[in-house]
């Protein structure tokens, strides 16, 4: 186990990477990992090879929230390609079909919009939702298709950015869940003419935006020019991805206890839901629950003494 270890380091944070296209998410994962020789990484939702954007990469304790985000709501820039249908439903996809685009602005304009809050949505082949132990995709690939049961997600704004038919650019903030290229098949149908994702980039997950975003080429020149410390720079607080909830300051026997799996009673504490928990106003303990009498229970205790 030590010599397992001997070239790792404990190294806590979280990252927000520009996951670059050609990629799967989990490659771009190991390859910081290996950058920072992080004992312990975790991503927070796979973006496909074909999409780039933000990647949140959890390092060390933070992979104990890393859950908490794949969650979170998420944004989305997309370009549509009206008039053809593809395998995948993105541009990676076999060609399928071709139909003619016949389709006013106000047209797409209109069906785009009528997605729009709750709606059912079913997993598209390619996806790694599982079916009877394996992933679709699999089963994809080997020309396997079976019904799948629709999933509620949300749509919580969809935004025309640009008309040019057949290339339309859209802007949506949805659920954790949602499929964009399903939505983007779905528009076409309902449309007669079909269509696909041609190029998607997510700028949004959770409280995250794309402002703070590094690439894997500024990680290695970082690393190159001023070590792990300019690396270790970028990272942000374990609790920045659970911003939504309210904190709870506890004393030091309070978090004592709490630390034993116990329970405590802590004083103008919310009355319930989530909270996170901190030793007096600076330390980050980790992530608790309000209960029914209004103590507060230990979820997700971190370790970064």
């Amino acid at each position: 186990m030590g010599r397992r270890h001997s070239n790792q380091r404990r190294v806590n944070g979280i990252l927000l990477l520009d996951k670059p296209i050609g990629i799967t998410s989990n490659a771009a994962l190991q390859k910081v990992k290996k950058l920072y020789r992080a004992r312990k990484a975790g991503h927070t939702g796979s973006l496909d090879p074909l999409a780039s954007g933000l990647l949140p990469i959890c390092l060390g304790e933070a992979t104990k929230v890393s859950g908490y985000l794949l969650d979170a709501d998420k944004h989305y820039w997309v370009v549509c390609k009206l008039g053809e249908r593809t395998s995948t439903g993105d541009a990676e996809g076999e060609l399928l079909e071709q139909r003619p685009v016949q389709v006013t602005e106000k047209q797409f304009r209109k069906v785009m919009e009528g997605f729009l809050g709750d709606i059912e949505q079913i997993p598209p082949m390619y996806s790694a939702v599982k079916h009877q132990g394996q992933r679709l995709y699999k089963l994809a690939r080997q020309g396997v298709e079976v019904e799948r049961q629709p999933r509620s997600i949300t749509i919580h704004s969809i935004e025309l950015l640009d008309f040019a038919s057949p290339r339309v650019e859209i802007n949506v903030r949805c659920s954790k869940g949602t499929y964009v290229r399903t939505l983007v098949e779905d528009i076409g149908e309902l449309l007669g003419c079909g269509a696909h994702v041609a190029d998607l980039r997510r700028l949004g997950v959770g409280p995250y935006d794309d402002t703070g975003m590094v690439t894997l080429d500024c990680l290695e020149q970082l690393l190159a020019e001023g070590g792990e410390a300019a690396l270790d720079a970028l990272l942000l607080p374990l609790e920045s991805g659970l911003t939504q909830w309210p904190d709870v300051r506890l004393s030091g026997d309070a978090a004592f206890y709490l630390r034993q799996g116990q329970p405590v009673l802590v004083p103008h504490a919310p009355t319930a839901g989530w909270v996170r928990l901190y030793l007096g106003d600076k330390r980050f303990l980790g992530i608790g629950e309000i209960l029914d009498d209004g103590r507060v229970a230990p979820r997700r205790l971190l370790d970064v003494s």
